[in-house]
């Protein structure tokens, strides 16, 4: 039991209520403070009018009866039930007449409103009084309590404790409960985790469907699951390619070394078999430069590197560079490039993804049996993405195939004849990906389009003109 509820205690929920439990009680603390201390100078605001409006009335019966007038009306006043406070005294300071039983010494010497304390009924107590110097050596004092001031901040000062001994509790039992609810959650999804962790990444972290923070934030680890997942399942298939697909070339090369070993062959025989063994490491470290380069892309190496740079500067450089190729192979080039194409990244990769998309469509933008056919770049602003397009009037791809086309070593049948390791397209995603972008497989009717949108950066607006 002490465990469980230690366990509530130390919950970030139940020490959020805590602190909530102390901010309200400061607040309250204040606000009645505040309201105390303007009640009470209200009070004592409205004492001294009272006073203010008895010394009126007395000084017009003094004026018109002088001091036997005066005493005779205070003598009746003191005698009602909440009478104020009066005295008239001597020139020698003997009460005349008045409630006042005694006064601090000298307090009478002084003239005006004062505040002091006097005795009644053998009770110490505070009023607000004014003092007058009359003919003949009188003092007259007309004075109110200030008991019902004074007694007001102890009943808000209980009234405080009382309200904080409430909230106390039904603060601490309230975050007791919303722990207790926010611990079962924050524990079903932790078994959860334990279980995914160990066991089966398949798995994901249970929502309520609430919408709340925790939702958000369970939502954001099953997507890392996912994608967790994803790079878990590609790594196994790109293991089982390269033990698949590096196999045949090695077995080949070891064949071909067994082979020469047995030899009596002349030194020109053994040289084309050696050049022939180089071919197949070539191959091999193709592959291997390809899957470094797409591993380094997907882990986001170079975005350290990345600048504004002028794409369609970019997408002229590959098309001049693949023009004599594609010459060469009696394809039809074409380029449609647009000028200003603001981007941001590394200007290397971008032309690394846009020379295997051409080379990709000068291999197999040409249907099988045919001669020639046609290759156009281009590049363009499509709102706010560049958009660098390659089509061919090629046999395609099938729709069912293009969203696997960008996995690793995958080769169509159509493809397998030609000669390719299957990963181009798998790095041209992982670099769109890399620049916050999209790799799309379309259909050109006939041929085949692919696009990489990349998104336009913002060129910063040109400086004013200064004047000379």
């Amino acid at each position: 039991m002490l465990t469980v509820f230690g366990k509530l205690f130390r919950t970030t929920a139940f020490k959020i209520s805590l602190a909530y439990l102390l901010i309200t009680a400061v607040g309250a603390g204040l606000v009645l403070y505040g309201v105390g201390s303007n009640l009470n100078a209200a009070i004592e605001a409205q004492v001294r009018q009272s006073v203010d409006a008895d010394v009126a009335a007395l000084a017009e019966q003094y004026s018109e009866g002088g001091i036997t007038r005066l005493v005779a009306i205070i003598d009746g006043r003191v005698k009602q039930p909440g009478a104020g406070l009066y005295l008239v005294t001597t020139h020698a300071g003997e009460p005349l007449v008045g409630n006042v039983a005694s006064l601090p010494a000298g307090a009478l010497d002084r003239t005006g409103t004062v505040e002091t304390s006097y005795r009644v009924k053998g009770e110490r107590r505070r009023a607000v009084a004014r003092i007058f110097a009359l003919n003949g050596g009188f003092r007259l004092l007309v004075g109110h309590d200030l008991a019902e001031a004074d007694s007001l901040m102890p009943i808000l000062w209980r009234a405080l404790l009382n309200s904080l001994a409430i909230v106390t509790v039904i603060g601490t039992v309230g975050g007791l409960v919303v722990a207790r609810r926010v611990l079962a959650r924050v524990d079903r999804v932790s078994a959860q985790a334990r279980r995914i962790a160990e066991s089966d990444l398949r798995g994901r972290l249970p929502l309520s469907g609430s919408g709340d923070e925790l939702d958000r934030l369970v939502g954001n680890v099953n997507a890392m699951l996912d994608r967790i997942a994803e790079l878990v399942a590609g790594m196994k298939e790109v293991s089982d390619n390269v033990a698949h697909d590096l196999k045949t070339p090695l077995t080949r090369l070891r064949a071909r070394a067994e082979q020469a070993l047995r030899s009596d062959a002349g030194i020109e025989e053994h040289r084309e078999t050696l050049e022939k063994l180089i071919e197949d490491a070539d191959a091999m470290l193709r592959i291997f430069d390809a899957l470094l380069m797409i591993a380094r892309a997907e882990a986001g190496a170079g975005r350290e590197g990345m600048v504004d740079f002028d794409a369609a500067d970019v997408a002229s450089d590959v098309g001049e560079l693949y023009e004599p190729v594609a010459e060469a192979a009696d394809v039809a080039f074409e380029g449609r490039i647009e000028r200003n194409l603001l981007v941001h990244g590394q200007r290397e990769l971008i032309g690394q993804a846009l020379a295997n998309l051409v080379d990709n469509a000068l291999k197999h933008g040409v249907r099988e049996g045919e001669v020639g056919g046609r290759v156009t770049l281009s590049a363009a602003r499509r709102g706010g993405a560049i958009e660098i397009a390659v089509a061919d009037v090629g046999a395609g791809i099938a729709s069912a195939d293009r969203a696997r086309v960008t996995d690793r070593f995958v080769r169509l049948e159509a493809s397998r004849s030609r000669p390719g390791t299957g990963l181009g397209l798998s790095l041209v995603a992982a670099i769109a990906r890399l620049h916050n972008g999209e790799l799309r497989v379309e259909d050109n009717a006939p041929g085949l389009r692919v696009v990489l949108a990349l998104p336009a950066a913002m060129r910063p607006p040109p400086l004013a003109a200064q004047p000379v």
